[in-house]
Order: structure tokens, then C-alpha cells, then sequence
């Protein structure tokens, strides 16, 4: 009973169009105090689930993916991959997710990601005569694989709730998928572009190789620096999103000389609100967790389900069918933090590997970031692109197909996600 009022007033409070924070917090009050709670829980747990160490990453990323996304690292980027690439039908869709998979290496989100491309890359594809709504559902796509290619705030904030899940085990194990995933866009991007002929008739001087691999030197060196660190032992996960700042800085003020002391305090500015919503939804977050685990929610749950699916496969489907879905309404933090006190029990019970159910859970959250009807990151990039999110939806179903296709590998073949970090020592 008291597991259904938790569930259902929370599932009440966002369909009546409360923020995700709200909605948590009025759940886990209501029923905290139902079962005799003193409310003093409340305040107790939000600072728990916020006061730990590796958590200090998130606010860093956060900073760290502006400041590279406003220093011209993006532009950058892509002049050099464009110089690989070549001009011809349909290469600034395959120029689109390269660039993506690459800026994947330095921000950790989704989000931030998609809108740094679409900032550069739309008026480019567009004058090209690549249709909006495909640019911008590309570019939300691939934009997406960066909370899988480390490094990953998402992966920060699952290793905190599940500590048998190390960050640099989760890192490592999401390199090849995330990789995976991205590259299993370019099937959709360059079939779609070749059949309508995008770019075809568009010719345009290509960018000289030298020339722009010095420019994006400084740019491509930023994950080998984060992840170089990592491998070493010379800085952990929350250091080395310290070190992914002061190396922002330095190319954007003293390299590039794109940013000012007044750009950097704006920065530092909307960084601080952004980190400062993020932390309010996983405080809160944790009263909920709180609430279902002292109660016994989350248990029955879970056994609930395991007594209801005798086959692995058929539990599988189910898990990643709801994550699927919990995926294009919320962001993949709020998933963490609502469904994996549900989801880790049935986990173990079915002997599965806690750094492999978290990639896997990480590339079904990456795909809901584009899939409609309110997918965070395609909301970005249709903003910047001027058009209405419908406009995308033909062209988006073929990529969430394609993402879900490297998924299915992940999942058939756990190697692919297991096999690097068992070989640097991390399971």
C-alpha cells in the first residue's frame, strides 16, 4: 500500500506539471510521514546524497564542457575531421557525428554535447541543403553517446549509487560501446544522405590536413589528458574534472584567446545555476531512494519481478523496454537516481555484471535523449535549428533503430563492454 502511494503520487505530481525535484520531494514527505518518520529525515538525506566526494566531478564537467564549447574548440574540431572526411554527398552528416564522438571525450553530457555541434555545424549542413529536421535529430543522436564515451557524468553518479561499480571500471567499459554506438549512426546518416543527395551539388574548397590538425591539436589532446591521467594514477575521476578546467581555461584564455575574464565569469555564472539544478534533483532524489529502501519498497519490487520472469532474455527486454521509455521523458541522472534502487536488486539476483547493467543502462538513456516526445538533447538542437520537434521525427526513428542495434551487440556480447577494463586490472 504504502509503495503504491509513493509511486503514485510521484507519477501524480509530474503529470500535474511539477519540476522532477518537487515531485520527488512531495512523495518521500508524504509517505515518510505516513509511516511515522520524523521529518528531520528529509533534510538529513538531501545533504547525504549530495555531500560526497566523487559527486564533486558533476559541477567540474559541467564547467569544464562550457568552457571548451565557448573557447572554439567545436569549430576547430570540425574543420580538422572535415579535412579527413573530404567533401562529398553526404560527408558533413558522417563530419556531424565524428565531431561529436570527439567532444563526447571532453564534456560528459549529452546535452551540452548536441548543442555545441548544432551551435557550429547547423548553419553548415543547412547551406549544404541538408533538411533541418535531419541535422538537427543527427546532431541530437550523436551528440547523445557522450554520457557513454568517458569521461561520463552519468557514470559518476551511477558508480556513487552502486559502489561495487568503480568509476574507472565504468569509464574504460563504456569506451568501445560508446564508440560502438556513435559509429552505428553513420549507417543511417550516409544512407539518408546518398538516397536524397545531401550535399551533393554543393562544392566547397577542403580544409588543409596540416594546417587544421595544428589548430585542433589543443582540443584532441583534452581527453588524452583526462583519460591519460585516469589510466596512470596521476589524478582521480574528481581531480581529473578539475584538471579538464584548468586546461579549458588555458587553451580558451591563453591559446585561442576566445575567452574573456567577463566571457569566464559568465560562464562560471550559468555553470553554478546548472550544477545547482542537477545537485537540488539528486539531493531530493535520495530522500526518494531513501524513503523506498528503509520501507521495503524497492525490495518487493524487485523480487516482484524476478518471481515474474523466469527467462534472463525476457527480463532484459523488459528492464531496457522501461528504460527506453523513462528515457524520453526524463534525463539519465533522474533515472539513476530513481530506478536503480529498484533495478540493482534485480541485477544481482540474475548474477549479471553491475558495470556491464551500467553501460547498458547508460546507452538506453543516451537513446531516449533524442527519442520523442521530449528528448532533451533533439529539444536543443531543433531550438537552434528553428524548427518544431516534429519536423524531426522521420528521421529520427531510423537512428534510434541504429543506436539500438549497437545496444543489442552490447548486450548479446558483453565483451565488448567488459573486456578493456578487466584488461587494465579495473574488475
Amino acid at each position: 500500500m504504502i509503495g503504491t502511494v509513493l509511486i503514485g503520487l510521484f507519477l501524480l505530481a509530474l503529470v500535474a506539471g511539477m519540476p522532477l525535484a518537487t515531485g520527488l520531494g512531495v512523495a518521500s514527505i508524504a509517505v515518510l510521514a505516513m509511516a511515522g518518520f520524523d521529518q528531520l529525515a528529509v533534510p538529513t538525506n538531501i545533504y547525504a546524497g549530495i555531500a560526497k566526494y566523487p559527486l564533486l566531478a558533476i559541477p567540474m564537467f559541467i564547467l569544464a564542457g562550457m568552457i571548451f564549447e565557448r573557447s572554439g574548440v567545436a569549430i576547430r574540431l570540425v574543420r580538422f575531421v572535415t579535412a579527413i572526411v573530404g567533401e562529398w554527398t553526404g560527408s558533413l552528416a558522417v563530419v556531424a557525428v565524428l565531431v561529436s564522438m570527439l567532444l563526447g571525450g571532453i564534456s560528459g553530457s549529452g546535452p551540452a554535447d548536441a548543442a555545441a555541434v548544432a551551435a557550429v555545424m547547423l548553419p553548415s549542413m543547412i547551406a549544404r541543403g541538408y533538411p533541418k529536421g535531419f541535422s538537427a535529430g543527427l546532431i541530437a543522436a550523436s551528440g547523445s553517446t557522450a554520457i557513454v564515451i568517458p569521461p561520463s557524468v552519468a557514470f559518476i553518479v551511477y558508480s556513487v549509487m552502486v559502489p561495487a561499480a568503480t568509476v574507472p571500471a565504468l569509464f574504460a567499459a563504456g569506451l568501445f560501446p560508446g564508440m560502438i554506438a556513435a559509429l552505428c549512426l553513420l549507417v543511417p546518416a550516409i544512407v539518408i544522405s546518398r538516397k536524397y543527395g545531401f550535399g551533393r551539388d554543393y562544392k566547397a574548397e577542403r580544409p588543409p590536413l596540416g594546417k587544421s590538425f595544428i589548430d585542433a591539436i589543443w582540443g584532441l589532446l583534452a581527453p588524452v589528458i583526462i583519460l591519460g591521467g585516469l589510466r596512470t594514477g596521476i589524478f582521480t575521476p574528481t581531480e581529473a574534472a578539475v584538471v579538464a578546467v584548468a586546461y579549458g581555461i588555458f587553451v580558451g584564455m591563453v591559446i585561442y584567446r576566445s575567452i574573456s575574464f567577463k566571457g569566464l565569469f559568465r560562464i562560471l555564472v550559468e555553470a553554478g545555476e546548472l550544477s545547482a539544478v542537477v545537485l537540488m534533483i539528486i539531493g531530493i532524489a535520495s530522500v526518494f531512494a531513501w524513503a523506498g529502501n528503509t520501507l521495503g519498497i524497492f525490495d518487493v519490487a524487485a523480487k516482484a519481478l524476478v518471481g515474474l520472469h523466469s527467462s534472463e532474455w525476457l527480463m532484459l527486454l523488459s528492464i531496457n523496454l522501461l528504460l527506453l521509455a523513462a528515457g524520453m521523458f526524463l534525463d539519465a541522472i533522474s533515472i539513476f537516481l530513481i530506478l536503480l534502487p529498484l533495478l540493482v536488486p534485480i541485477a544481482v539476483a540474475m548474477g549479471w555484471d553491475l558495470v556491464w547493467f551500467g553501460v547498458m543502462m547508460t546507452i538506453n538513456l543516451a537513446i531516449g535523449q533524442f527519442t520523442p516526445p521530449m528528448a532533451i538533447s533533439l529539444m536543443i538542437t531543433s531550438r537552434i535549428a528553428g524548427i518544431g520537434m516534429e519536423e524531426t521525427f522521420k528521421w529520427v526513428i531510423w537512428l534510434v533503430l541504429a543506436m539500438g542495434a549497437g545496444l543489442t551487440l552490447m548486450i548479446v556480447f558483453p565483451q565488448l563492454a567488459l573486456w578493456l577494463p578487466g584488461k587494465l586490472g579495473y574488475l
